[in-house]
């Protein structure tokens, strides 16, 4: 029993979860007094499941994903079998070494070329055909003050798909009493190289496998976003969002305006969009976004130290793939808040350097908060 006035700390259990190409995967539950659960596999550090209470107190995984270990090995990467326009899902992943997309997969450091192989049509989409949501990561269970936590550790071979330096990167999830889980990634590198990493959790604040996300309201802290052309990646172009389908600056139903025929939309068939967040000078932990189910009322606050957060609003989900409901997974049943550095940036020094070079130390914090409205 627990001593009189005392709060019970959030707790971890491990389970094994099977094997990847001879390494052990297991699975991490992180639970706090609360009622929230967030379940994670060293093999991607994907977060496979979390669990939160509506506001009448019934709790619900809110994230998408698969039943089995074996399914996010077949179809978490792209390209993925189970769509023949190579989309991949990424569901709950670490991506790396560059999230989003790399036009043609070419980039430039002190004047040598680099190629990164192409699994997204003529582009590297989260770092190669292999990238760091399919590898095992080297795991470590942490206790902090009040909060639980999970180290993955990653080391990245010189040249691995095509990306120089040798590459020690590290992922923290912590889980504490006030329901947040906090990510933090810190990397360095041997050799200059480029840099974007990113979790690509798909969220549905109404509960996995209850339909598409469309009435659920989205705030993002922007005045701006990078436009896109027709192979998805960014034109180079910083534009505001005022007047546009990407203004959520006031809080906007996700599909209050995802069929309108603008052409961005068009080219994504819905939001696949990064958007440059009001962050500070010096970057700090700000506020990114904010999304709120009216139906069940529970909000998700997500906070980042990250210049940009990609909105994707489940575009390329085709009714292909069973989810961990035992439901087919379609159009907008899922969204995903990527924070992120902004795509392709290699080919575009208007939207800042992604180098990292030896010495220096890569750190970015991203905060996924969640509550329950009355």
């Amino acid at each position: 029993m627990e001593p009189s006035g005392t709060t019970k700390l959030p707790a971890i259990e491990v389970q094994p979860a099977g094997e990847v190409r001879g390494a052990p995967v297991y699975r991490y539950a992180l639970e706090n007094h609360r009622g929230m659960k967030v379940e994670i596999l060293n093999y991607g550090g994907i977060i496979r499941s979390v669990e939160f209470p509506d506001r009448r107190g019934e709790p619900r995984n809110i994230v998408l994903g698969f039943r089995s270990l074996q399914e996010y090995v077949k179809y978490n990467p792209a390209p993925c079998p189970a769509n023949p326009e190579g989309a991949g899902t990424y569901f709950g992943a670490l991506i790396g070494r560059y999230a989003n997309r790399i036009a043609a997969g070419l980039f430039q450091i002190e004047g040598s070329g680099y190629r990164v192989p192409t699994n997204d049509g003529p582009n590297a989409l989260h770092g190669g055909d292999v990238g760091f949501d399919q590898k095992v990561w080297e795991p470590t269970v942490l206790q902090g003050d009040g909060s639980v936590g999970l180290r993955l550790v990653y080391v990245s071979p010189a040249q691995e798909m095509g990306f120089p330096g040798t590459l020690r990167a590290a992922a923290t999830y912590w889980l504490d009493n006030d329901n947040r889980l906090t990510l933090t990634f810190e990397a360095m590198s041997d050799a200059t190289t480029v840099l974007n990493l990113t979790n690509h959790t798909y969220w549905n604040l109404a509960g996995e496998s209850s339909g598409t996300v469309y009435d659920q309201l989205l705030h993002i802290n922007a005045d701006s976003y990078t436009p896109i052309d027709e192979r998805l990646v960014p034109s180079g172009q910083i534009l505001p969002v005022a007047g546009a389908p990407f203004d959520f600056r006031t809080p906007m139903a996700i599909g209050q305006r995802i069929r309108e025929g603008d052409p961005q939309l068009v080219f994504s068939r819905g939001y696949d969009h990064n958007f440059a967040l009001n962050q500070t000078s010096p970057r700090s932990l700000v506020p990114a976004a904010t999304a709120v189910d009216p139906s069940s009322g529970r909000g998700l606050n997500v906070l980042t130290t990250q210049p940009g957060i990609q909105f994707y609003s489940g575009n390329f989900l085709n009714g292909t793939l069973l989810g961990s409901g035992g439901q087919a997974y379609r159009q907008g049943d899922g969204f995903a808040l990527e924070t992120q550095h902004f795509p392709d940036a290699p080919n575009h020094p208007e939207f800042g350097s992604t180098e990292l070079r030896p010495g220096e130390r890569f750190e970015e914090t991203t905060v996924f908060e969640l509550f329950s409205e009355a």
